[in-house]
């Protein structure tokens, strides 16, 4: 028996290839297959099937391609309809493979058709539960994503049939168990999970507060929900992709390998509307970049903020990268389901800077620099743009909390008169932020290098966390 964990941080996100005498599965896939092709015939193996622990929200999963390119079957958990070939699996089915097999659990609650995998070894012993997002490292899937696509099912609803589904179906198994989960921190699937990518049962039953002993259903649903900020706005469109089908992905990167000229490119963007997303580093964009572009860097979380960020995944998209990254970058949009990219500019940057065409640049201060300004003038607006969660915890006394999240539907509360100092955790985000809305005519914000960890080491700021309002004994 053999067992890879393929860990894509990006996106925080597990995938799995089990395999014994010369058959493999893989589970929850992403949308790029060769990996898996290629690890499969390096072992002189065939990938017999392909497992999905559910309709995924938050990429656009390879079972079609994978399926086509290897005749394997896919296999969902009960109560799933999908719009291609596939087996249905009824609760507590076996499937076979090699010496081993695997009990399907089907474990309502994250979405209703979720479903878990429980590996017995070849001696028929329990040995790994992919646990997929019903049960996390330190958290539990949340309950709030499949109302966006099917009608009447409240998050109240699904709450409480994950609560059934950890009681009767995951805490009743043995604690050597091994717990693979299909995400990790980062994820926008939870809102408390470990770093870590795999645990044991017993553990978690330990420390996850959604496992403890005695827990009542009222109080899961309570705690389960409590917290959770509205997910990104392709997250249905992503579900939908899944269900019914998708480009094959080499047609997706062949459409948009469109090496474009300085010339040829300032002519798409202005005739097909498409938005221009620049790749590079944080400090790099700043210092120069094509007008209205938006910088989203690809060695951050590029791929969840692209979807965060885009509202429409058929949005035409042409691309600024460090050359030779394109197809990367063309690809992790690809994982998301933003297959519109339309071409690239051919050189980079510096193409576009050497044909002599307009450039602008985004104004820095340090933290230093802003402390003195505080200092000198007591109307200073300073925008913090991290998540709440990060904002409650440590933050700037004098500071506006707008999540760089929900630019898209807080953008009218960004004054537009006087200077604006905006800042993240590190310059990664507030680069963001203020390219998007520098693209929407505003001319005033400034970027804080460094974000909160400098302000921090620089000193001579107040700081405050948020205390809940006391309530009446």
């Amino acid at each position: 028996m053999h067992i890879e964990q393929i860990y894509t941080g990006c996106l925080a996100q597990g995938a799995y290839y089990i395999e014994s005498r010369g058959e493999a599965v893989v589970i929850d896939p992403l949308r790029e297959i060769q990996p898996y092709i290629d690890r499969a015939a390096r072992r002189g193996a065939t990938i017999k099937y392909v497992f999905e622990t559910h309709f995924h929200a938050d990429f656009v999963s390879g079972h079609l391609d994978l399926a086509k390119a290897t005749g394997a079957t896919i296999v969902y958990g009960p109560g799933a309809k999908p719009s291609f070939d596939a087996h249905v699996a009824t609760d507590n089915q076996v499937i076979p493979l090699g010496d081993i097999s695997f009990r399907v659990l089907h474990t309502p609650g994250h979405t209703m058709e979720s479903t878990c995998y429980l590996l017995r070894d070849s001696n028929g012993k329990d040995y790994a539960l992919f646990s997929g997002d019903t049960l996390f490292i330190g958290d539990v899937g949340r309950p709030d994503l499949a109302q966006k696509v099917v009608p009447g099912l409240t998050p109240e609803l699904l709450a409480g049939h994950l609560y059934d589904s950890l009681r009767h179906k995951i805490i009743p198994l043995a604690d050597d168990i091994i717990v693979y989960p299909a995400h990790g921190a980062g994820s926008a699937c939870g809102k408390n999970m470990s770093k870590d990518t795999q645990d044991t049962l017993g553990h978690q039953k330990a420390t996850n507060y959604a496992l403890r002993p005695g827990l009542g259903k009222e109080q899961f649903v309570s705690e389960v929900l409590d917290g959770l900020v509205a997910p990104p706005a392709y997250f249905p469109m992503n579900v939908l992709m899944n269900i019914r089908g998708y480009d094959n992905i080499a047609e997706v990167i062949h459409r948009a390998k469109q090496a474009l000229s300085a010339d040829a490119f300032e002519a798409a963007a202005n005739e097909t509307n498409a938005v221009i997303i620049d790749t590079r580093d944080a400090e790099t964009f700043a210092a120069a970049f094509v007008p209205n572009s938006i910088n989203i860097g690809i060695d951050g979380n590029f791929a969840p903020w692209a979807g965060t960020l885009l509202p429409d995944i058929a949005q035409p998209i042409l691309l600024i990268t460090e050359p030779g990254r394109e197809e990367e970058v063309v690809t992790r949009l690809a994982r998301v389901g933003y297959d519109h990219t339309i071409g690239f500019l051919e050189g980079g940057f510096a193409s576009w800077k050497n044909a002599g065409k307009e450039t602008d640049r985004i104004v820095s201060v340090t933290a230093a620099e802003l402390s003195a300004r505080m200092k000198d003038a007591s109307n200073i607006t300073v925008l913090d743009i991290r998540k709440k969660s990060e904002f409650d915890s440590e933050h700037l006394e004098s500071a506006i909390n707008i999540p760089l999240d929900f630019i898209n539907d807080n953008m009218a509360s960004v004054p537009k008169a006087g200077e604006v100092y905006v800042h993240c955790a590190g310059g990664y985000r507030s680069t963001i932020f203020i390219s998007i809305l520098r693209a929407r005519g505003y001319q005033n914000l400034v970027n804080v290098r460094g974000g909160i960890k400098a302000i921090k080491e620089t000193g001579g700021f107040t700081l405050s966390e948020y205390r809940p309002p006391l309530t009446a004994l």
